[in-house]
């Protein structure tokens, strides 16, 4: 199995156990959040899969200087919408990742806009896959604050 086929695995599998939490919410709590600093539970779920657009940019050397979302001015409907949605942009993600060779993984710098930071392309596509499980840990947090059972995901 080569290193971008390992990554994205790993992808897949985080991805899985999202979407099983984020099919555990009720249409009802859609807009609960713990704080008013904080994102709603359907602002999460958004934030996670239109991560994917930008990160498919980004680690295409794109320029994200007038990035421009595909979802702005989007209504929020359901979770089954924003992934139906969400899908091509994930694929082309994926597609992107499959094919980054071994060698363009482990030499390719990428230039993370947020910060300027470099960071080595397979490193950084750890990085997006632990971006998620961040936020599918504070969605678990948002459940048990619901008071509504958390979906098992440690299969």
């Amino acid at each position: 199995m080569t290193q971008s086929e390992l990554i994205i695995l790993n992808f897949t599998e985080i991805r899985r156990k999202s979407i099983k939490l984020w099919e555990g919410l009720p249409k009802s709590y859609y807009n609960w959040k713990p704080d008013e600093k904080a994102m709603t539970a359907i602002e999460m779920i958004r934030h996670v899969l239109e991560a994917d657009y930008g990160w498919n940019i980004i680690i295409n050397n794109g320029n994200m200087t007038n990035y421009k979302t595909p979802w702005e001015n989007r209504p929020f409907i359901s979770v089954a919408d924003e992934l139906e949605f969400a899908e091509p942009y994930r694929n082309t993600f994926l597609e992107s990742v499959r094919q980054f060779s071994d060698r363009a993984l482990s030499e390719t710098e990428i230039v993370h806009p947020g910060n300027g930071e470099k960071k080595i392309l397979g490193k950084y596509l750890l990085r997006i896959g632990y971006h998620e499980s961040v936020h599918a840990g504070q969605f678990l947090s948002y459940l048990r604050a619901m008071k509504i059972d958390r979906p098992e995901i440690w299969d």
